[in-house]
């Protein structure tokens, strides 16, 4: 009974590390970057596309959309394409194949994103640049990386939604003269909606935090893209690119760049979370 309690209060004690690791993270970032929101305004700091903080210009809209735009241009990418191997696997292929290709795509998550964005610069670039046109160094270079790298996010998870509707109501659709796709289409897939809603939220997550295979792709231009050929620069390039000279007020403006993306995968996350359990 006593070694129950104590594993109980040690298993406690590791629960609150963890809560307290991530409020101690969530205070700095805040106490950082506050005074510069403060300053600037927040209506200029959220509408102003102007970023030049040694010149005491904090703007950061068009970061905000370039990477509203990135993250869009993933989820277009990857969620058709991570959402039908899901299907397929959780429905078409055999049980055998299924526990090898699962493990294999899970294995994606596993390589680093300086990977990705090597493959990107190497492969994907030049290809854009010689037929689409443009610097390849673009916003459709980075929605496309982006795309590939939450498959496995995706693919898992609506795997796991697809497998936990019960079988009954297969077999019942399928005794009324449904065919297999039928069943999938109109049975499966609306009773495993809150999983594979919640596996697309967690994917956008994923995208809108990712910053080496973007700064290696999106070509880091500080303006408000017009096209998908355009050069952008994401709020977590712009963070890992100029964190390491900034001082000052242009440190603090690195750190209120933080809270609003800290703000964004916040919201993303809580989504999640109320679309779960609301489903």
């Amino acid at each position: 009974m006593q070694q129950g309690k104590f594993i109980e209060r040690v298993l406690f004690l590791l629960a609150l590390s963890s809560i307290s690791s991530l409020a101690l993270i969530t205070i700095f970032i805040f106490i950082e970057g506050a005074p510069l929101i403060y300053f600037a305004g927040l209506k200029n700091f959220l509408a102003s596309s102007h970023w030049a903080p040694t010149k005491g210009h904090f703007g950061i809209l068009a970061m905000i959309v370039s990477s509203l735009l990135v993250t869009l241009g993933a989820m277009v990418i990857g969620v058709p394409l991570g959402l039908s191997c899901a299907i397929v696997l959780a429905e078409f292929s055999p049980r055998r194949l299924k526990l090898i290709l699962k493990p294999t795509l899970e294995l994606l998550a596993g390589i680093p994103s300086v990977v990705y964005g090597f493959l990107g610069v190497v492969w994907l670039v030049p290809l854009i640049r010689n037929y689409l046109g443009g610097p390849g160094l673009s916003l459709l270079a980075a929605a496309i990386i982006l795309g590939i790298m939450i498959l496995p996010t995706i693919i898992s998870i609506s795997i796991d939604a697809l497998g936990a509707v019960p079988d009954l109501y297969r077999d019942g659709s399928l005794a009324l003269g449904a065919t297999q796709w039928q069943t999938v289409r109109r049975v499966v897939l609306p009773a495993a909606s809150s999983g594979i809603i919640t596996a697309v939220i967690l994917g956008m997550g994923r995208a809108v935090g990712e910053t080496m295979a973007v700064i290696m792709v999106a070509g880091n231009a500080l303006k408000m893209p017009t096209s998908v050929l355009d050069p952008v620069r994401t709020l977590t390039s712009n963070i890992a690119l100029e964190l390491g000279y900034a001082a000052g007020r242009h440190r603090e403006g690195l750190f209120a760049t933080g809270i609003v993306l800290f703000v964004i995968i916040m919201i993303l996350n809580l989504s999640a979370t109320l679309v779960t359990r609301r489903r």
